[in-house]
């Protein structure tokens, strides 16, 4: 019963996800963007947490791919983030920056 009652809570939560990113407007993206670097940060915390646990091995492997993983989401967030606001930044501004 449990396994029925996580996956109604997997599918449900896909369809939520789903509607409400598609509700985003365009100008939004980027905002949206930095807010879920924040949350992938702390998916980083919790990966750790299981990563250094030592409790199961099979733990600890998952743990460090969720690591590398969530901090390649982060980075290339950040990264993106940076290149759309470059594009709102004046052309003076850029070029005394190089």
């Amino acid at each position: 019963m449990e396994a029925v009652f996580l996956t109604f809570i997997l599918v449900l939560s896909i369809f939520l996800g789903f509607e409400l990113i598609s509700k985003v407007p365009a100008t939004l993206h980027t905002p949206l963007m930095s807010g879920a670097n924040a949350i992938s940060g702390i998916t980083i915390v919790g990966a750790l947490a299981s990563a250094g646990s030592g409790l199961n091995e099979v733990a600890s492997l998952l743990g460090g791919f969720a690591v590398g993983f969530a901090t390649i989401n982060v980075i290339g967030g950040y990264m993106v983030t940076d290149r759309m606001l470059s594009m709102f930044r004046k052309k003076d501004s850029q070029e005394a920056n190089k």
